[in-house]
C-alpha cells in the first residue's frame, strides 16, 4: 500500500510577511514544496493533500496540479477556524488556524492509508522520506507512530528564533516526551530557549521534530477526542494552537500510542524570516549543481 503526503500550507507566513509555501526558491523557480514532492514520489508515495485556506486553493491548482498529473493522486483539505469545533462552542473568535494538530485533523476524510506528514516551508531530504516511506509500508501496529528528528544545532536560524519540538528519546529508540518551544535561537554561543520563566540552555545534539511525522489512520479518532477537548478549553484563548507534539505527548502519556524516532542525516533547512530566502537559494542550487536533484524537477 502506498502511503499519503499531507503538507502544511495553511500558515500565514506573520513572520516571512507573504505565501511562503508558494514562493520560488529553486533555480527554475521550484517552491520547497516541489522539493517535497519530487523526494516522496521516489520514495514510493502515492498520494498527497495539500492542507491549505480554501482563499489558497485557486492559487495551490495552479502551481501544483499540471505537474503532477500522472505522477501522485492530489487532494485539497481545507483547515476552517471552525472545521470540527463542536457546535455547542457557538462562535469561533479568532483569526489564525488552530495548529498544526488541527490541520492533520482536516485532512481525516481524505486520507485512508497510513501517511506522513510535513511542513510545507521545509527542506527534509530524500533520506527522510525514504525512512518514513518504508516504516509506513511495512509496519503492521496501529499503535505504532514514527517522526524523523533533526539535531538542534542543524535548524536554528540567523535571523531570529524559531520553534521547534524538543525531544527526549528513551533507550527503545522510541520517543519519551516531546514538547513545543516556541522561541530557541543562540545566544553567546550556546543555543537556549525562551519562556516566561526565563532562558533554558538546550544541548546542540538535542533531538528536535521538525514537524516530519507518520501516522497510521487509525490515529484520526483519538485526535479528533484530544481537540474538541482543546476546544472547550481555549474557545476564548485566540492565539491558543492544538500543535501534533501536543497529539503525540497524550498519545505516549495515555498508552494509546507510541512513536519511533528516526534520526536522519539529511540536510534541513527552512524560511521563517525573509532573510532566510538567499540562503536556502544558496543551498538548493548547490544540491542542482552537486546531482542530487535534476536540472528541472518536472
Amino acid at each position: 500500500m502506498q502511503p499519503t503526503l499531507l503538507i502544511l500550507a495553511a500558515g500565514m507566513g506573520s513572520r516571512y510577511g507573504g505565501v511562503k509555501q508558494l514562493d520560488q526558491f529553486g533555480p527554475n523557480g521550484e517552491t520547497i514544496i516541489d522539493y517535497s514532492l519530487f523526494d516522496a514520489i521516489r520514495a514510493g508515495f502515492g498520494k498527497v493533500v495539500f492542507i491549505i485556506r480554501e482563499e489558497l486553493r485557486s492559487d495551490f491548482e495552479e502551481v501544483f496540479s499540471g505537474k503532477l498529473a500522472g505522477k501522485i493522486e492530489v487532494d485539497y483539505a481545507i483547515q476552517a477556524l471552525t472545521s470540527y469545533v463542536p457546535e455547542e462552542l457557538g462562535d469561533v473568535r479568532r483569526t489564525k488556524p488552530w495548529g498544526t494538530g488541527h490541520a492533520m485533523l482536516c485532512a481525516k476524510d481524505h486520507t485512508q492509508t497510513p501517511f506522513a506528514i510535513i511542513n510545507a516551508d521545509d527542506f527534509y531530504g530524500f533520506e527522510a522520506f525514504q525512512l518514513i516511506a518504508e516504516f509506513l509500508k511495512t509496519d503492521t501496529d496501529d499503535q505504532l507512530h514514527a517522526m524523523v528528528g533533526y539535531e538542534v544545532k542543524n535548524t536554528l536560524s540567523d535571523n531570529g528564533s524559531v520553534s521547534r519540538g524538543v525531544c527526549e528519546v528513551n533507550d527503545n529508540g522510541n520517543l519519551a516526551s516531546v514538547i513545543e518551544r516556541t522561541k530557541i535561537y543562540e545566544q553567546e554561543g550556546r543555543i537556549v530557549y525562551e519562556e516566561a520563566e526565563g532562558v533554558t540552555p538546550l544541548s546542540p545534539e538535542t533531538p528536535v521534530s521538525m514537524n516530519f511525522w507518520g501516522f497510521k489512520p487509525s490515529v484520526f479518532p483519538l485526535v479528533l477526542q484530544q481537540f474538541e477537548s482543546y476546544a472547550f478549553a481555549n474557545i476564548d484563548s485566540p492565539k491558543a494552537e492544538f500543535y501534533i507534539p501536543t497529539v503525540m505527548t497524550n498519545l505516549i502519556q495515555t498508552d494509546l500510542g507510541h512513536c519511533k524516532v528516526f534520526r536522519s542525516q539529511s540536510e534541513w533547512f527552512g524560511v521563517t524570516y525573509p532573510e532566510d530566502k538567499p540562503v536556502v537559494q544558496e543551498a538548493l542550487k548547490r544540491l542542482h549543481d552537486e546531482g542530487k536533484y535534476p536540472d528541472k524537477l518536472w
